[in-house]
């Protein structure tokens, strides 16, 4: 885990804070304070010390578990059908009585929020000469 510099409770001193409180007996409060961080951010790695050891002591994912709101698959598929056929975003929304943002985040997920991207490239022209400098470029006045 890449810990930012200014972090108040790494790991080992989230270890120290509970180990002050059950083992040796400090006061949460002073525990709290010896490490720099609130009463109730002590009671809560206490709790969690509790729930399930050291282990539950690491940094944990941000990311929520699970999503509410999904999309569902086979409506972004129809909103990728209608965005490849040029319909705008707008008018995909309109469409499936969906908020444009939803629809904006959808097409940017899929690399379609520019018209350009539905257009094919064209090939890369490369000129490669035999010899370097064979194709000797002056300018005069």
């Amino acid at each position: 885990m890449n810990v930012h510099k200014n972090a108040r409770m790494t790991h080992h001193g989230r270890v120290l804070l509970v180990r002050r409180v059950r083992q040796e007996g400090w006061r949460v409060a002073d525990a709290a304070a010896a490490a720099g961080v609130s009463a109730r951010t002590a009671y809560k790695w206490l709790a969690r010390h509790r729930a399930g050891g050291e282990w539950l002591l690491h940094y944990r994912n941000s990311a929520p578990a699970r999503r509410r709101h999904v999309t569902p698959v086979d409506r972004v598929a129809k909103i990728e059908r209608l965005r490849r056929q040029r319909m705008s975003g707008t008018a995909i929304a309109r469409h499936f009585s969906m908020p444009r943002s939803t629809v904006g985040a959808i097409l940017r997920r899929l690399g379609l929020s520019k018209i350009s991207a539905l257009e094919e490239k064209p090939p890369v022209r490369r000129y490669q000469r035999e010899r370097p400098g064979e194709l000797v470029h002056m300018d005069t006045k």
